[in-house]
């Protein structure tokens, strides 16, 4: 007997995921922070004692949930903390969904959704999503979902959504509303109130971005309690290690000053890049994330010179909406002049 046939059958269409990790001298391809992890958040990572490490660390990282909760301004009990966003997320489609229902998603949108929907044996329908970050909520209400999922600003396009297309969506959904806003620090809006407003809404979010904690996986969800509650069942204890929290406790105490410096920073070099993608004759999306989207011509052929020539972009060969593209996520301005040349050079 194969192998393979002992998996569930839900599982056997799910590939690994298989990103270009291949090291490169400018990589702009993870919407990470490229100026790096805050100082604080350094300094609790070197000076834990080895008890840190011996231990368990709490089972629902209570400490941590009081800190971001006041950083987002909702009670403690409407947060839950999971190993990065991906996790919550994750987490919350197995708690809302039996198999077979179905998950409404925007597309193009964050790719894992679908896969996670298929790992816990749902349905995902795709719901076409316009450049300019309009939704259908017709669609969406016809789609019939038992979990609807939507990502503002949108990854990979960096568009936020309509806020009248968001609170429609929501009105009439017949169950859970994931609301993802991993970039929401580099956005002009945060969409907490919906989930203080809704009982059915599930912010998450995520201190990979513009924290600089990539590496720690520190991600977190939002909603009412009640809610919370059943995400932190499926979840699991002890999803978040200790140096992690204590880390990205840290970082809340002291460094909020370095994430703004650096949001700031992000939204200049954004805007920069922008007009010097256009002054290449290219039409970038509009975004509202550390990042740009921009359709190009031949971009796995593009991509890999560029790569030659030490930078690396995250390649899209047929995105839904866009075709080929490119989305480069942005950072120090030195890298984002060393990206605009090279692509030049390798469309010119």
């Amino acid at each position: 007997m194969n192998a393979s046939e002992f998996a569930r059958e839900c599982f056997r269409s799910v590939t690994l995921y298989d990103p270009d990790v291949a090291p490169c001298e400018v990589d702009l391809s993870d919407n990470t922070n490229l100026w790096g992890t805050p100082p604080a958040a350094q300094r609790a990572i070197l000076t834990a004692g080895p008890e840190i490490v011996a231990r368990y660390p709490t089972p629902y990282t209570s400490d941590l949930k009081e800190k971001i909760s006041a950083y987002v301004q909702v009670e403690a009990s409407m947060v839950v903390t999971g190993c990065g966003s991906d996790d919550v997320l994750d987490s919350a489609i197995r708690a809302f969904g039996n198999p077979g229902d179905r998950v409404a998603i925007p597309e193009p949108s964050f790719g894992m959704i679908p896969v996670f929907a298929r790992m816990n044996g749902l349905e995902p329908v795709f719901i076409s999503l316009g450049r300019d970050g309009s939704l259908n909520p017709s669609a969406f209400q016809a789609a019939d979902a038992r979990i609807t999922y939507l990502c503002s600003p949108n990854n990979p396009t960096g568009v936020s959504l309509r806020q009248t297309d968001i609170d429609e969506i929501i009105s009439n959904a017949r169950g859970p509303v994931i609301v993802d806003q991993a970039y929401a620090e580099f956005s002009e809006r945060s969409l907490t109130e919906l989930a203080k407003k809704h009982d059915n809404v599930l912010i998450t979010r995520t201190m990979s971005k513009a924290f600089g904690l990539a590496g720690l996986r520190i991600g977190y969800g939002i909603g009412s309690p009640a809610l919370v509650r059943e995400v932190e069942k499926s979840r699991g204890p002890y999803k978040t290690n200790a140096l992690a929290a204590r880390a990205a406790i840290a970082a809340l105490d002291e460094d909020l000053p370095w994430v703004a410096r650096h949001v700031s920073e992000v939204k200049t070099n954004r805007a920069r890049f922008i007009t010097g993608l256009e002054k290449l004759g290219l039409d970038p999306y509009p975004t509202d994330a550390n990042f740009v989207l921009v359709p190009v011509s031949d971009a796995k052929q593009v991509g890999g010179l560029m790569r030659t020539r030490g930078v690396a972009v995250r390649v899209f060969d047929d995105l839904a909406g866009a075709g080929g593209a490119f989305r480069i996520t942005i950072g120090p301005w030195e890298m984002m002049d060393r990206c605009l040349i090279s692509l030049a050079e390798c469309i010119g």
